[in-house]
């Protein structure tokens, strides 16, 4: 288990792994835990973790400087903070449009919104039924890269952060209603009632 767990390039399930290596699942899961709980017991400079639906190896968090030194080598990595605010409103708001995510942060979001999709930390979810908008979603790659098992272990947003919902209807106010019902009284002869 070990060996392959080495070479995954995601999480391994503990599905997978069971068929890959002809074991019973359960077994495969307790032997995982085992592993996990043994590398903390030693010290060791990696960790045997849960994410995103399987499970991988990752570099202790103490060792991490040392690591991305190595890695990266001067090499900048990081997202800017619009790719990091674009991201976030991805994540809280999913399935969500470009044209949502561009009210919620109040700028375009065109170009950041493909730099995530390059990256793998945002995909395709379908088209909004209304507007035929394309939706976006974040992928099991942004749960393995931000550590989280899933998108309940998201942390809660500030109290104090006004509501999205409130941020778009600020945003669209002054925007003309395009709306038949809106001004229409069901008279199409054009004279007023």
């Amino acid at each position: 288990m070990e060996a392959v767990l080495m070479v995954v390039d995601e999480p391994a399930t503990e599905e997978h792994l069971a068929k890959v290596l002809r074991r019973p699942r359960r077994a495969v899961a307790v032997a995982l835990r085992e592993l996990s709980e043994e590398y903390a017991r030693q010290g060791r400079g990696f960790d045997l973790r849960p994410v995103a639906g399987g499970w991988r190896f990752y570099t202790r968090p103490e060792y991490a400087d040392a690591v991305e030194g190595f890695v990266l080598d001067g090499q900048q990595a990081r997202l800017t903070q619009a790719a990091l605010e674009t991201l976030a409103v991805v994540a809280y708001r999913q399935p969500v449009s470009r044209s949502r995510v561009s009210a919620v942060r109040g700028v375009n979001c065109d170009g950041v919104m493909r730099t995530l999709l390059q990256r793998g930390l945002i995909e395709e979810a379908g088209t909004e039924p209304e507007t035929g908008a394309i939706l976006y979603r974040t992928t099991n790659h942004f749960l393995e890269r931000m550590g989280l098992r899933g998108l309940d272990e998201l942390p809660e947003l500030a109290p104090f952060l006004p509501e999205a919902d409130a941020v778009e209807a600020e945003s669209q106010e002054g925007v003309p209603s395009f709306d038949v019902d809106d001004n229409d009284s069901g008279d199409s002869g054009g004279s007023q009632p």
